[in-house]
């Protein structure tokens, strides 16, 4: 019997399976109120078979949130919390709600004037550099209550569950942890005084919710912080917490300001299950693993392994909001994955835009409704295989148009491919493969290995066209660019080109950053050897970190502006930063190539001239539009639209929203 289809009770209150869909922040809020957006994109979740949806996070204070959150420090916000609900109940799933205290994590900015964020001690946080305003003991007692009256909201309002955060870097956890909590009266000092804050949290939400309605702790199994809590110290405090009336926990990694990866692709799929496997060892209750969990096959294995009881998703379940109905019905191939591109959700977030989804254009719309049948049908040539295309192709067939997508290589991808190619990015084929999939099952004609030109559409009969057909390289004017040492970095991704063992990358955006880190992986010792040494003892930890990221190609990227990485999302962005260091690779901000030679690269910078040695030269200055198609087609008089980069440079996000777009609206 599958085991991510077994119930399983949280307290009293049993839970059709094991999917649980965690809080996740999706500035779909207006000053705390509950919108119709949020109501239908957890609607759309509960309807596609998600045992229990986690809404958040609530406001239990106003010094302790901002507008964007949902409201519930008040009693005023109780009906929308109840709209809230009834939207995921009233379509099949259970209804959590998490509350939280942002305590030192506050931005002063979103405060009532003149408010300082609170901690427990005035110690400026890494994350926001705000030095929060230490709080005084009848503060204190003020907010544990605040924590059990936003409780007795959420029961009002119909919820059955509420989880409680007491990880990530916000009040509870900064009570916990000695980096931030240096007090010496009853709340600090000493291990068991600073659990006393989430412990009394607890006790006060148990109190007025009653023995039967389920609390669930969402708490982390590793601060990820230098002088952080991690092991032993987080499994006590679970322990305590377990002892005083937690009924199930959820297991997060990392506070926000972590120098260690938590979301972004690079992260192995499954990678933090290990810290729910840890806790569940010591606890008795429900134990529910999160983070990077995006595979049916991988949930399986760690319910059948023992790692945990249930399965957290957030991103999996924005890519996909059946995802459970399809893992239950056998059609596990036709699942859209989250690959953690953080490009619609996270990043989002930090710009203050609500969350939408780069594999999935339909989430965040939920309003919008389905896509309606055409007026007239209509006979749709689609031209380019690239996540443009793919989106238009099928967005187009749904409308009822009869569709036919042209590509001409053999495969489909377009840039994807590539994107794809660096280690670590293996993702970005997961989301051809998943297209491919929907693009098969809908029988959409393709035309693989076919060059398409105006009149092949006009003899063919085709009404319309939706160009998709991409970008290519730029290549600027550069004395020597045309050399036998220069190469372009598309090429070097699609393993076209070979280079010798210097080379220099021009240009620092994404895929100058992604062609260095691939170049600079080779030669690394591989997984396999690494873990054999680290078992027999062989080599010393040091010495294995430095042979895992110790290539045999030395790599120099240069860059005109400022700073690279420009054209990358903040959330992936310093981490690919982190690696070009970790990996050595040498990085020229403000340096004008002047001149390509066979000795290699002459560049201009405030110290003046140099050459870099090198025997490749890699060109990664960005890319232009490729449009060859739309002047003779509209001459022709056929209807014409024009997305992705063939009509602007973008990112992957922009490809597939504005194909999907313009399939929609063909």
């Amino acid at each position: 019997m599958d085991p991510l289809f077994q119930p399983i009770k949280i307290n009293k209150l049993e839970i059709p399976n094991r999917i649980y869909m965690t809080a996740m922040h999706l500035n779909m809020l207006t000053e705390y109120e509950v919108t119709d957006r949020i109501c239908e994109f957890y609607a759309e979740r509960a309807k596609g078979g998600t045992g229990a949806i986690c809404v958040g996070f609530v406001s239990v204070d106003r010094l302790g949130s901002m507008p964007l959150n949902i409201g519930g420090h008040e009693d005023k916000y109780v009906p929308g919390l109840a709209k809230l609900a009834s939207a995921i109940k009233n379509n099949g799933s259970i209804a959590c709600a998490q509350i939280n205290h942002t305590g030192p994590y506050a931005y002063s900015m979103m405060l009532p004037k003149g408010e300082r964020p609170v901690g427990p001690s005035e110690v400026r946080s890494d994350f926001t550099n705000e030095l929060p305003r230490e709080l005084s003991q009848t503060e204190i007692l003020e907010i544990i209550d605040k924590f059990a009256q936003t409780t007795r909201r959420l029961k009002e309002a119909g919820y059955d569950m509420v989880e409680i955060l007491m990880g990530t870097g916000y009040l509870v956890s900064a009570f916990l942890n000695p980096k931030t909590n240096k007090r010496e009266d009853e709340w600090g000092g000493t291990p068991e005084k600073r659990m006393k804050f989430g412990v009394e949290v607890l006790k006060a939400v148990r109190k007025i919710a009653g023995p039967d309605f389920p609390i669930i702790i969402r708490m982390n199994g590793n601060d990820m912080l230098p002088g952080g809590m991690r092991g032993d110290e987080l499994r006590n405090f679970a322990k305590a917490l377990e002892a005083a009336g937690a009924d199930a926990f959820c297991i997060n990694v990392g506070w926000h300001e972590a120098k260690v990866p938590q979301i972004t692709m690079g992260v192995p799929r499954g990678n933090y299950a290990y810290l729910a496997r840890g806790m569940k060892e010591v606890l008795k209750v429900p134990v529910i693993a999160s983070h990077r969990i995006n595979d049916v096959d991988d949930m399986r294995m760690f319910l059948e392994h023992g790692y945990c009881d249930m399965i957290g998703m957030g991103r999996g379940l924005i890519a996909d909001p059946f995802f459970a109905a399809k893992a239950k019905e056998n059609r596990e191939e036709e699942i859209l994955h989250c690959i953690a591109c953080s490009q619609g959700c996270f990043d989002h977030v930090f710009i203050l835009k609500p969350v939408e989804c780069m594999v999935n254009p339909e989430a965040g719309h939920e309003l919008d409704g389905d896509i309606q049948p055409a007026k007239k049908k209509k006979k749709v040539a689609v031209v380019g295989g690239g996540p443009a295309g793919m989106q238009a192709a099928l967005a187009a067939h749904k409308r009822g148009h009869e569709v036919t997508l042209f590509e001409r290589e053999e495969f489909m991808g377009g840039q994807l491919l590539l994107a794809g190619a660096p280690p670590g990015r293996e993702e970005f084929h997961e989301m051809i493969e998943d297209y491919e999939v929907q693009l098969l099952a809908a029988d959409i004609d393709l035309e693989l290995g076919v060059e398409v030109t105006a009149e092949l559409l006009k003899e063919e009969g085709f009404d319309a066209a939706i160009l998709a057909t991409g970008a290519e390289p730029f290549t600027p004017p550069i004395p020597g660019v045309d050399g036998p040492n220069v190469i372009q970095s598309w090429d070097y991704l699609a393993g076209l080109e070979e280079t010798g063992r210097r080379v220099v990358v021009v240009g620092g955006g994404a895929v100058g950053i992604e062609t260095a880190l691939a170049l600079a992986e080779v030669g690394t010792v591989p997984p396999e050897t690494l873990r054999f040494l680290l078992i027999h003892g062989a080599e010393d930890i040091e010495e294995l970190r430095r042979l895992a990221v110790h290539g045999t190609i030395d790599v120099t990227m240069v860059e005109m502006l400022p700073k690279i990485g420009k054209d990358i999302g903040k959330s992936t962005r310093w981490t690919m930063l982190s690696d070009l260091e970790r990996y050595n690779v040498k990085v020229l901000v403000k340096h004008k190539v002047l001149e390509i030679n066979k000795e290699g690269v002459v560049v201009e910078g405030a110290d003046g001239k140099k050459t870099i040695p090198a025997d490749t030269v890699v060109m990664a200055v960005g890319s232009k539009p490729y449009n060859p198609l739309e002047e003779p087609l509209k001459a022709m008089g056929m209807e014409v639209v024009v997305v992705g980069d063939a009509k602007k440079i973008g990112l992957a996000f922009d490809a597939t929203h504005a194909g999907y777009r313009a399939g929609r609206e063909i």
